[in-house]
Order: C-alpha cells, then sequence, then structure tokens
C-alpha cells in the first residue's frame, strides 16, 4: 500500500489541478503517470449540465472508437435456429435462448455485452431485473436487438463503446489503454466527445459539457480543455 501510496503521491504532484490541460499534452501527462505493473485502461469522465431524471435529458448511445478500446469483450446472444448458428460463427462467446436465460437466472453472467434477435426479447424481457442494472440488457436503439447478429457482435468486439450519463450527471467510460499510442488516444477521445456532443438534448439549456477528465486506471485526474477536443 506505501508504494502505491508513493506512486499515485509522485503522478499527482505532476499535474496542474487547476489547469486545462490541451488534448494532446494531456494524454501525454496521463500516459506518464500510468506507472502500474498491468496496462492501464485510460478512463474519460464527462460532466454534463443535464437532468437524467427527466428522460428527454438521458443521454446514451455507442460509439465506435477508431482503435477500439483493447479490452477482450465476451458477446453473449439470445438466438435460435440460423440465428444462433450465425453468430456462433461470428464469435459470440455465449449463444441461447431459454437455457441461456435459465444460467442467467442462476446469476452465471459470462458475458460483457448483450445482443438479441427481436423474436428473443420476450424471454430476454424477464431478465430485465437482473440485467438491467448490470447495463447489459439489449436495446434496439443501441443495435443491441437486431436480426443483423454478425454485425452487432463484430462492432461489440471491434470497439464499440457505449456511453450513457449517470444519475450526478456523468459519463463515464474507457477509451484506451496506456500502451496506446498518443495518437490513437486522442482520436478515441475526440470521437467519444464528438459523439456525446451531437447527443445534446434539444431541451438543454446553457452549457452541456461542463468538464472533462482524463486518467489511468490508477493515476490522478487530468482537467482538459474541452476547446481543443471539440476544436475542427
Amino acid at each position: 500500500m506505501a508504494k502505491s501510496g508513493k506512486r499515485f503521491k509522485a503522478a499527482s504532484e505532476a499535474v496542474d489541478h487547476k489547469k486545462h490541460y490541451e488534448i494532446s499534452e494531456a494524454i501525454k501527462l496521463v500516459k506518464e503517470n500510468a506507472r502500474a505493473k498491468f496496462d492501464e485502461t485510460i478512463e474519460l469522465s464527462m460532466n454534463l449540465g443535464v437532468d437524467p431524471r427527466h428522460a428527454d435529458q438521458n443521454v446514451r448511445g455507442v460509439i465506435d472508437l477508431p482503435h477500439g478500446t483493447g479490452k477482450t469483450i465476451r458477446v453473449g446472444v439470445f438466438a435460435k435456429g440460423e440465428k444462433a448458428d450465425e453468430a456462433k460463427a461470428a464469435g459470440a462467446d455465449v449463444v441461447g435462448a431459454d437455457d441461456l436465460a435459465e444460467t442467467i437466472q442462476k446469476g452465471d453472467i459470462q458475458f460483457d455485452r448483450c445482443v438479441a434477435t427481436p423474436d428473443m426479447m420476450p424471454v430476454v424481457g424477464k431478465l430485465g431485473k437482473i440485467l438491467g442494472p448490470r447495463g447489459l440488457m439489449p436495446n434496439p436503439k443501441l443495435g443491441s436487438v437486431t436480426q443483423d447478429v454478425a454485425q452487432a457482435i463484430k462492432s461489440a468486439k471491434g470497439g464499440q463503446v457505449e456511453y450513457r450519463v449517470e444519475k450526478a450527471g456523468i459519463v463515464h467510460t474507457g477509451v484506451g489503454k496506456a500502451s496506446f499510442s498518443e495518437e490513437a488516444l486522442v482520436e478515441n477521445v475526440r470521437t467519444l466527445v464528438e459523439a456525446v456532443n451531437k447527443a445534446r438534448p434539444s431541451g438543454v439549456k446553457g452549457n452541456y459539457i461542463k468538464r472533462i477528465s482524463l486518467s489511468s486506471t490508477m493515476g490522478p485526474g487530468v482537467w482538459l480543455d474541452v476547446s481543443t477536443i471539440l476544436a475542427n
């Protein structure tokens, strides 16, 4: 614990916590401070000027990061017949129907993303109290309820991330790994921020993206200058 404390303190002292850094400078600093023995995830947090208690301000969507996330994503698929075969061929980690539902009800969830064909939603719907709180419930608006299961699996495994505003108005998600190049992380961050910016609810007044912070798993946060991210 003492070593971790000293490492974090040293990294924190290298950051000006009152400064809002240009995106490239911020990413370079975050990468330098990612000194753990594992490949740390680079995490982005956005404070939005929305009230998620209102349905029309519940910012949510999916975006394909140009350089992926660096994470191995396990995909579970609810499908039958030919669609189940298609899912297996596309690399799904778990495929099933009622049998998969029974496994999930027992608390055995062996996937990070869930896809379902439309005809399976009556079965999946019964699992809402289990999958919903974990952010695993398939949603047609997010492309996870679809007949094209192969494409959904490819997107999930290829670097697609889901963003969703939390109760406090925060969007938090990983945008890559510390081993990524600075250029790759810049593109991933810019892609995500621009997607969230385009998803601005029409009813939101005033400042929409209030603050953005970037950090590694074990490192301190660095404030970003929003204007350098959205600049064309």
